[in-house]
């Protein structure tokens, strides 16, 4: 037997939002396709894109807006072809329950927002703008990392808190916040997290990217057909710090929300309703290419 294919897959921070990609690693899917695969958490002034670049990793997850903002400033292609999400993954959180919540009841208040990626505020500037609402009279705050923004929501700073998982979880359970709203549901279907590479790897190991993404639709189709518990319990090995109740409830909320890819493809009219996003919010200053940032071929050739 031919020995296992050794990836390293850098991801941007450790989420149950990746919650496919576990399930392709500890439900034994990348094994299956004879691949070993290891995933590095990124940090330490190395980012997925820079891992990608430097050689470190072969593989990584994150959001389109990470190649847009480099091709934007005219640095190589990096080529997304396997989706892993087709929502935001985000949640808008208020310190006192908001019933009959409005997207106006932010005008005036502070919103401590997350630090580590842009794509969560710039779609909050997208839905805020699409609700009548100018971003300009609602503080939003991105200066804090996560352990510190939860700490000065907490603490009682802000009037709301837009996070992900397990943190929504975590609060409501505690009763620090209340859900004011989905920002997924809110946003509307987008392809917000998706696997990349280089140009040259997915030309000279494509037999790998086919591998691996098969893997991937795969961990997919098993999810389409699990519950809540079954996803909780198989991605538990990647999230030890985490109450198996509350990763329970994790995985139900991004279930219930259709949060995560039946298949591989990224689509044209997402990517083009991603890049309007941030070109609204300026994040970036010109359109690129759908063909520049996207191959759909191995994910077509996966599912086909």
């Amino acid at each position: 037997m031919a020995a296992a294919r050794a990836l390293t897959v850098y991801e941007p921070f450790r989420s149950i939002f990746y919650a496919p990609q576990f399930v392709a690693l500890h439900g034994g899917h990348f094994t299956a396709e004879g691949l070993d695969v290891s995933v590095v958490t990124a940090g330490g002034g190395i980012t997925t894109t820079g891992a990608l670049i430097d050689g470190r990793a072969e593989i990584a997850l994150g959001g389109i807006m990470r190649s847009l903002d480099l091709a934007d400033r005219g640095g190589p292609f990096l080529v997304h072809f396997a989706e892993v999400n087709q929502r935001n993954g985000f949640f808008l959180l208020s310190r006192t329950s908001r019933p009959a919540f409005a997207w106006r009841d932010l005008v005036g208040a502070t919103v401590i927002s997350f630090a580590e990626a842009p794509t969560p505020w710039q779609c909050m500037l997208t839905v805020l703008r699409r609700h009548g609402v100018d971003p300009r009279t609602v503080t939003i705050e991105r200066t804090r990392s996560l352990p510190e923004a939860l700490a000065a929501f907490k603490g009682g700073h802000g009037d709301f808190f837009e996070t992900g998982q397990p943190f929504t979880e975590q609060l409501i359970a505690e009763g620090a916040a209340h859900l004011a709203a989905s920002m997924g549901e809110a946003t509307g279907p987008v392809p917000f997290s998706s696997f990349m590479t280089t140009e040259r790897f997915l030309r000279d190991e494509r037999d790998v990217v086919l591998r691996f993404t098969r893997s991937l639709h795969t961990a997919q189709r098993w999810i389409a057909g699990a519950d809540d518990k079954q996803v909780a319990e198989l991605i538990a090995p990647a999230f030890p710090d985490i109450a198996p109740e509350i990763r329970r409830r994790a995985v139900a909320r991004y279930l219930r929300q259709d949060t995560w890819s039946r298949d591989p493809v990224v689509r044209r009219a997402g990517y083009e309703y991603l890049q309007t996003i941030l070109l609204d919010g300026g994040f970036i200053t010109r359109s690129h290419r759908y063909e520049d940032l996207v191959d759909t071929t191995v994910a077509r050739e996966v599912i086909a």
